[in-house]
This record gives C-alpha cells, sequence and structure tokens, in this order.
C-alpha cells in the first residue's frame, strides 16, 4: 500500500509536515507512507506551458500522486485560504486523472482553520479525489515533533484511525464493485 503525504507548508518545522511525518512513523509495515516532490520545485501553473509540454517537476508530481493508492493532505491556513504551493500543485493536477477517484484525507492540524479546510476539500471532490476523511488534530499550542506527536496516546490513535480509513478506501476501491 503506497500513501502519498502532502503538506501544503514549505516550512521545515511546519506543524502540517511534522504531522505527516508522524503519520508515516505509525503506518504499518505493509503501507508506505512517502513524500512527493517538493511542491516549490512546480512552476507556476498555466495551460500554456501545460499544453507545450509538462516540465519534469510536473511530470514528477503526477507520477507521485498516479503511484498512490491513496493521499493525505495537510495545509496551513493563510488568509482564509488554502496555501498558494499546495493550491498551484493541485491546479497541475486539474487537467490529469491522478486524482479521480482516489482515497483522500484531509488533516488539520489547527481546527481553529476552518476557512481553507472547507476550501481545500471542495477543490479535491472537484477534481474528482474522493475524499474518505477529514481530521482535525488539536495540535495548537503544543509544541510536539513528530516523536512526541506519534507518542501522544490521542494524536497517535486520531492518525493511525486516518490510516486505517485509507487503507480500506483504497482496498475497496481496488476490489471495484462487488
Amino acid at each position: 500500500m503506497q500513501i502519498l503525504a502532502v503538506s501544503g507548508s514549505l516550512r521545515e518545522a511546519s506543524s502540517n509536515t511534522t504531522l505527516l511525518r508522524a503519520l508515516a512513523a505509525l503506518a504499518p509495515a505493509d503501507t508506505a507512507v512517502g513524500f512527493p516532490v517538493p511542491l516549490d520545485s512546480l512552476p507556476f501553473f498555466s495551460p500554456d506551458v501545460e499544453e507545450a509540454g509538462l516540465p519534469p517537476s510536473v511530470q514528477a508530481w503526477r507520477a507521485d500522486v498516479a503511484r498512490a493508492d491513496a493521499v493525505v493532505v495537510s495545509s496551513p491556513e493563510y488568509a482564509h485560504g488554502v496555501s498558494g504551493v499546495l493550491k498551484n500543485a493541485l491546479d497541475w493536477l486539474v487537467g490529469g486523472i491522478e486524482m479521480s477517484g482516489k482515497p483522500v484525507s484531509v488533516l488539520n492540524a489547527r481546527p481553529q482553520a476552518t476557512i481553507a479546510h472547507g476550501a481545500l476539500v471542495e477543490t479535491l471532490r472537484v477534481m474528482g479525489a474522493r475524499v474518505v476523511d477529514e481530521t482535525a488534530v488539536p495540535l495548537a499550542g503544543r509544541k510536539l515533533d513528530q516523536a512526541g506527536i506519534a507518542a501522544d496516546l490521542e494524536l497517535a490513535a486520531m492518525l493511525r484511525t486516518v490510516l486505517s480509513t485509507l487503507r480500506k478506501a483504497a482496498k475497496d476501491r481496488d476490489a471495484g464493485p462487488a
């Protein structure tokens, strides 16, 4: 099982990225949680560039998403919006089929940030992703690193539930209609 973990933050010490790293650390042995090409390596989306031929970083991004059985996204809210780098990355997927029917979980590391969260979920659904889980993880005010999140019983249980939900949704998708 391959799960792609996408952070909407470029900060190395981002709570969103740290949360995704903790999720990766908690994954069962038969589940690989990987991270995509750096989102800041993608050029600004332009249909003209897309029509002329996808740049190598965009090809790699789309291949990362296509290869994944499921995707988990965690993004900050900037001025009530999804981060620009994440929105740009998603825009590069609109013309493809990589997200079509793909199970996606959306983590919110700051549960008070509801506006961008809602916009992100709507964008993913419009793109054809199947949002199977939306989990608010109460990290605000807590200075936890990856190991601290994974060791916290409440937070670890939440992340294991996210993994379980994604794994089940991916297996159900692979199995097809009954």
